[in-house]
């Protein structure tokens, strides 16, 4: 058991029979009164969002998980296939697991996979990717007096806002955590 104070972003724990990721986190200490911890979290087993409210000196459940680093393979209609780099086990990932990560994933890139009692749950990406753009809206002369963008569609689909220097063709490095444009590669 783990005190409620302890929760943080990206911490996973055990409520009610359900796997939960912190995705946000906020301590409030009123005037009068015990402090309250609002957390806004990811069911891993459904892919649901709750947001729920403990009070300070409440405890849940810890769990212990498993981390495999993992290489992308492909995707087929319902599921997202990787490789593990030591055992070359093939754990598939559900469309549910994955989602929007999805835009991110291109053949070689490696993640980390989180395992319950063996059941993939939840994926982890690099910071960042390089992805190449497959379309790009053409510039027009006299457009760049300020820091003016365009939208650009990558390799997996994904659309990301790029300055209106980056052409087709080019590739791009893409922050996974925002999805915004970072650098031309």
């Amino acid at each position: 058991m783990i005190d409620v104070n302890e929760l943080r972003k990206g911490i996973t724990f055990e409520l009610d029979n359900s796997l939960f990721k912190v995705l946000e986190y906020a301590h409030n200490k009123p005037g009068r009164g015990s402090a309250t911890i609002r957390i806004k979290a990811r069911n891993l087993l459904t892919g649901s969002t709750i947001e729920k409210t403990f009070i300070s000196g409440d405890r849940v459940q810890d769990v212990r998980l498993d981390y495999q680093n993992a290489q992308f393979l492909y995707a087929d209609e319902n599921f997202y296939y990787f490789m593990n780099l030591q055992t070359y086990d093939q754990p598939a990932l559900d469309k549910k697991i994955i989602g929007d990560s999805a835009g991110f994933l291109k053949e070689g890139v490696e993640a980390k996979i989180t395992f319950y009692q063996d059941r993939p749950i939840d994926i982890e990406l690099p910071t960042s990717v390089d992805l190449l753009v497959t379309r790009a809206e053409i510039s027009v002369k006299g457009d760049t007096a300020t820091g003016v963008t365009k939208k650009v569609t990558v390799e997996t689909g994904l659309e990301v806002n790029c300055p209106n220097f980056v052409n087709e063709g080019d590739t791009i490095r893409v922050d996974t955590r925002t999805g915004d444009y970072i650098t031309r590669v």
